[in-house]
């Protein structure tokens, strides 16, 4: 079995002040947000083998916060910055999963955009909570995390329709059910 973890960045300034898309940080709400998700992550496990996350600076960020928050999840994640995951569409972040191959951790963490994410979240959903199935059909919002299992030995095998979705979690959503 393996597990992927989709968690979109957090809540972001309107403008970086370099004027590039890829250089807007996180605003203060954001800030909280990766907090609250990463905690949540690290009191949920199977933690995260190996961190996929895109090369622009509120997805950094954002993986930075949650993972202080994780706290001392050991052994530590193995984690990347491949640049082909900005603006990614769902057939790229899939190669991305698929390339996971080659480390072959049980769970994988990807930490992206949208719209790429969501529509990958949706392609991939072939079963599971259908409370969250129907709360993911809206959106895939700001430090949203969507976790689907797939009964596969192999990263390569992952494909659209085959993950059952185990979890899909938010800050806003985390708050209505007091955090867990």
């Amino acid at each position: 079995m393996r597990r992927l973890l989709l968690l979109r960045h957090a809540k972001t300034e309107n403008d970086a002040p370099s004027g590039r898309d890829q250089d807007r940080r996180l605003d203060n709400r954001g800030r909280l947000d990766a907090a609250e998700i990463g905690g949540w992550i690290g009191r949920h496990p199977p933690f995260p083998e190996a961190v996929l996350v895109s090369s622009a600076v509120r997805a950094n960020q954002t993986w930075e916060i949650a993972w202080e928050a994780m706290q001392d999840i050991v052994p530590p994640p193995q984690v990347e910055f491949p640049p082909d995951l900005y603006g990614a569409d769902p057939a790229q972040l899939l190669e991305a999963v698929h390339a996971a191959v080659a480390t072959d951790p049980k769970v994988l963490m990807l930490v992206g955009h949208n719209p790429g994410m969501h529509e990958l979240a949706l392609m991939l959903a072939g079963s599971g909570d259908a409370a969250g199935r129907k709360e993911l059909g809206d959106n895939l919002p700001t430090s949203g995390l969507a976790i689907f299992d797939f009964e596969i030995d192999d990263w390569s095998d992952v494909a659209f329709r085959r993950g059952r979705l185990a979890k899909f979690v938010s800050p806003r959503l985390l708050k209505q059910t007091s955090g867990d």
